[in-house]
């Protein structure tokens, strides 16, 4: 659908630029705006790769598994049913902790396996389990200890202090973990 609207958005907007006149207005912007974001682009890979590296060592250093290891003792007390299965709680420990260092495409396998793991688990087959819902919140509003998508793209973009973003990413991370958790909580009691 969001396909629909952006094409009637632009075609609306080239028709209306053409009708009046501005072709030519219409014609530059398209090249200018195309040449910026292929600069962006190669600005932007440059930086991830640098990220994704030093994402690496942390995970060979063991900063990963010792946080995986922090982790587990706090999970166990949230989830119900995974908490018991330790396949499951492992393939959660390990969603969790990569998303909380940046390393989004690294926690992707594990999150299919923690779901899968869950399912396996679940009573009721199609229907999200209390547990699934708290991982996928959990997922969603990870803790991000190191947001490297967003500095990547601050330092591509020119700013000034690219790092400056960490703090405040760090404390609405955790308001909006914490605040998850708790709403799940709740809910679980009425459905």
């Amino acid at each position: 659908m969001i396909n629909i609207i952006w094409f009637f958005i632009l075609a609306i907007g080239i028709i209306i630029g053409l009708i009046t006149g501005r072709g030519d207005i219409i014609s530059n912007s398209i090249i200018s705006t195309a040449s910026s974001t292929v600069d962006f682009i190669i600005k932007l890979s440059g930086i991830l790769c640098i990220w994704c590296g030093v994402m690496k060592i942390a995970e060979k250093s063991g900063l990963t598994e010792n946080l995986a290891k922090f982790l587990k003792p706090i999970l166990k007390l949230i989830f119900k049913d995974a908490a018991k299965d330790e396949k499951a709680m492992g393939a959660i420990i390990m969603n969790l902790t990569a998303n909380m260092m940046g390393l989004s495409n690294a926690a992707t396998p594990f999150g299919i396996k923690a779901m899968e793991e869950m399912d396996r688990l679940n009573h009721n087959k199609g229907v999200a389990s209390d547990d699934m819902s708290l991982f996928l919140v959990l997922n969603a509003a990870c803790i991000q200890l190191v947001p490297t998508t967003v500095i990547s793209v601050r330092a591509a973009s020119g700013s000034q202090n690219p790092g400056g973003v960490i703090i405040p990413a760090l404390i609405a991370s955790i308001i909006a973990a914490v605040m998850g958790v708790i709403y799940c909580k709740i809910l679980q009691r009425y459905f």
